[in-house]
């Protein structure tokens, strides 16, 4: 087995490689945080781009590495087809959501739950060409928010406080009400006084006093007629 120090030495000279000579790299895109709820699916996706023509000796491996510690872990490989790793965190829950022709190496992780929280890895070969960074996706699972529901007590404060509020808006309305009517009426007071103080025009005079007199002459002809009729009555009786 290699040592570490073998290891470091290997992935210095392979950033070396990369760095002096870009086109055996491979750009590996990724989303640095995705987040998803408790019992649905979420999509963690690994776009590449390679100089040499896609073969059939590309490969995909997706790593995962827990939330709260342990050792990580490949959950899936693919070359040719995927294979996911059987028996591991994720099962049947993880399916292969990839096109290499298009340059597309993502999976899909379905039912969630809060232990899946963790950091995911996509690494990308495909000779002669060689991945450089690895770029991590840091999956965050929270429980599905529940929608506001009124308590209890909520609903009796409820019950117990409309009626009151109800009563309070029909006052203030009956005497909003009020208050419009005695502002009417004081209007209409002022302007049956303003025109009593206006001086009369001669046609206003005119029209007066021969109401007036028409009025004196109902009266007259009406004391005529009672006067009338009690002569009449009298004559009668001194007939008789």
């Amino acid at each position: 087995m290699a040592s570490g120090t073998d290891m470091d030495r290997k992935l210095f000279g392979l950033l070396l490689l990369c760095g002096f000579s870009r086109v055996f790299c491979i750009e590996v895109q990724v989303d640095s945080e995705v987040k998803g709820i408790v019992g649905q699916l979420v999509k963690l996706r690994c776009n590449f781009w390679s100089s040499s023509p896609i073969s059939e000796h590309l490969t995909v491996d997706w790593t995962y590495k827990p939330q709260h510690g342990g050792p990580t872990q490949n959950i899936l490989h693919y070359q040719s087809k995927p294979f996911p790793i059987a028996g591991g965190t994720f099962g049947n829950r993880l399916t292969w959501e990839g096109d290499i022709n298009l340059s597309d190496a993502s999976i899909a992780i379905g039912d969630l739950t809060l232990g899946d929280n963790g950091t995911f890895t996509c690494s990308v070969k495909n000779p002669p060409d060689v991945q450089g960074d690895l770029l991590p996706t840091m999956l965050t699972v929270t429980e599905k928010v529940v929608p506001f529901q009124l308590s209890t007590a909520t609903l009796l404060s409820i019950m117990v406080f409309a009626p009151s509020v109800l009563v309070v808006v029909l006052l203030l309305l009956r005497m909003q009400r009020k208050r419009r009517r005695s502002s009417k009426k004081y209007s209409i007071e002022i302007i049956n006084e303003t025109n009593r103080h206006r001086k009369m025009t001669c046609m206003e005079r005119i029209y007066e006093c021969c109401a007036k007199c028409a009025e004196d002459s109902d009266e007259e002809y009406d004391n005529f007629g009672k006067s009338a009729s009690n002569i009449t009555i009298v004559r009668k009786a001194s007939c008789s």
